[in-house]
């Protein structure tokens, strides 16, 4: 049935797809769509506006309107397809596809180390050290993540830096993705059981300079949250040319 109620709005023009708002929508619905946030449904909105700080360029708004009516019912039920829908997406233990199979690669001997030519100049050996990188494969069970330097990265900073494995990737376990077109909220998911039993020793945050690579920071600080648990954290930002133009810790 629909009602008068306080719903939000969404400003297409001033959306930048950024996707700061949606880990801020408990009833998740929100979400990025053709690169913009859009409402999933008008019951799975209570029309509260928490996620109305997080949006960089003022497109969110709370308006009244006829809309059909808010259902807690709905949002659980919403919520629940939605896990199920991230889990069958995303198997803890990998299988099928060879790309998603864990791997950890020995590390070298001393003496290989010592005559291995220069990764800027040669393109020598690579710097990674496991298997699969993109975060959405790496489960928070993966081996390689216990007591880990874990790097962070936006998928576009591999190839606008330069020297990329050898400025940030050298003696870290990296996760590779794309706070815009993933799902932000799965992100949120997989790092708060990261941060919770890994056991990290340091996260770095490699991003863009570009608005929508800024999520990536608001992704882990809820995963921090969410965790119960902190890690000393540098944010480090590239402009698009790859240069370094931003480094803080927190």
């Amino acid at each position: 049935m629909k009602i008068m109620r306080k719903i939000i709005l969404i400003d297409e023009e001033l959306c930048n797809g950024c996707g700061l708002c949606v880990p801020d929508c408990a009833e998740g619905s929100l979400q990025i769509i053709d690169g913009k946030a859009r409402l999933v449904a008008d019951k799975l909105c209570d029309g509260l506006g928490a996620c109305l700080g997080s949006c960089p360029t003022g497109a969110l708004q709370i308006i009244e309107r006829e809309a059909e009516d808010f259902s807690e019912e709905a949002v659980q039920e919403f919520l629940a397809n939605k896990k199920k829908q991230e889990s069958a997406k995303i198997s803890p233990t990998p299988s099928g596809c060879p790309s998603a199979r864990l791997q950890t690669f020995a590390p070298q001997t001393p003496c290989q180390s010592a005559n291995k030519p220069t990764l800027a100049v040669t393109g020598g050996t690579s710097a990674l050290s496991h298997w699969p990188v993109q975060i959405r494969l790496v489960p928070p069970s993966a081996p390689f993540l216990q007591h880990a330097d874990l790097l962070v990265a936006a998928d576009c900073t591999a190839i606008s830096a330069p020297n990329f494995q050898t400025d940030f990737l050298t003696g870290k376990v990296v996760m590779m993705g794309c706070p815009k077109f993933d799902d932000a909220q799965s992100y949120v998911q997989r790092f708060a059981e990261i941060i919770a039993t890994c056991n990290l020793n340091s996260l770095t945050i490699l991003i863009m300079e570009v608005p929508c690579c800024s999520s990536m920071v608001g992704i882990i600080k809820q995963a921090m949250e969410q965790a119960g648990k902190t890690v000393p954290v540098e944010q480090i930002t590239l402009s698009t040319r790859g240069e370094v133009i931003g480094r803080s810790q927190w």
